[in-house]
Formats: C-alpha cells, sequence, structure tokens
C-alpha cells in the first residue's frame, strides 16, 4: 500500500484553470420527485416535499414593476399577481427553466385575508403545472420594498442548465 498523498482532480475548473467540464445530457429535464407523507394533510395547490437533481437557480423575490420600474396594478392583487408571474416568467426563462422547474416558492401579501387567497391560487394556476405544483409557502406581511405593493414571490427552479 503506498504512503503516497492521492492528488484529486477539481469536479469542475474555475474560470482561472481554462477547464470546463461538462456532463453527458446537459439540456436534459431535471429529475423532480415528490414524496408523500401520511402524515401530513392533502395539500390544495402546492406540494408539501419535492426533492431535484439539475442545477439548483435562485430567483430574487419579483414584484409588481414593468421594466421601467413602475409598479402594474396599484391596489389590484389580482393585476399584481399576474405582473409577478410574468416577471417570474422572464428571470425562468433567462436560466432556461419553466414554471414546470420550480421546486419551492415562498410568495409575501401585505394584509393577506381570506379574499386574497382565492385570487393568488386562481392566477397562479394558470402559470403553474396543476399536477406536482412546488412546495410553496405564503406568508401575510404588513409592508414590501416600495409603497403600493401587494405581492412578493422568490422561487427556487432546478433548471437542466448546468452551470459553465
Amino acid at each position: 500500500m503506498s504512503t503516497e498523498a492521492k492528488v484529486h482532480r477539481p469536479i469542475r475548473g474555475g474560470r482561472a484553470s481554462g477547464i470546463k467540464y461538462t456532463r453527458p445530457g446537459r439540456y436534459n429535464r431535471p429529475v423532480k420527485n415528490y414524496p408523500v407523507s401520511p402524515a401530513l394533510s392533502t395539500p390544495r395547490g402546492y406540494s408539501h416535499v419535492v426533492t431535484a437533481s439539475g442545477t439548483m437557480v435562485f430567483v430574487a423575490g419579483q414584484i409588481s414593476m414593468d421594466k421601467d420600474g413602475n409598479v402594474v396594478g396599484a391596489g389590484d392583487l389580482r393585476a399584481q399577481t399576474t405582473q409577478v408571474l410574468e416577471n417570474v416568467k422572464a428571470a425562468l426563462a433567462a436560466a432556461g427553466a419553466t414554471f414546470a422547474d420550480v421546486v419551492k416558492m415562498n410568495t409575501y401579501v401585505v394584509n393577506l385575508d381570506a379574499v386574497a387567497l382565492p385570487i393568488i391560487r386562481e392566477v397562479r394556476s394558470q402559470y403553474f403545472p396543476s399536477e406536482n405544483p412546488p412546495a410553496s409557502t405564503l406568508v401575510g406581511v404588513t409592508a414590501l420594498a416600495f409603497e403600493g405593493l401587494l405581492i412578493e414571490s422568490k422561487l427556487w427552479p432546478c433548471s437542466p442548465r448546468t452551470n459553465s
């Protein structure tokens, strides 16, 4: 048995190394699983647990501003939710992902009440697949970063694209 230390090559070279490693099938969809626990209630419009393989992507909280920085739908939760999800769609596309790739979503709603939940669910259902939706958290807050915002969502998709 050799007493020499083994030298391990890095899995991925940094930019300075000039080495780029790729994996076969780099544009395949990530593998997602939706384990079910009999100890949990049946979720309505979300999943309790999602496991995924692929490249994790972190999407910052998206708000209802257009690309010029103007609030869209002042005072209208439905319009703001739609704009938030359109912004999410653009962010996902930049990462080579879609709504089907999202594994976790947190949504923050100003003064959340019983009237808001069906509105959010209805708009969200137009974007996310009805089967196997992402694990989700909905939180009522007193305010968001800018005056007039009613909703913000941040997501964690698992993109088919690898880091390269």
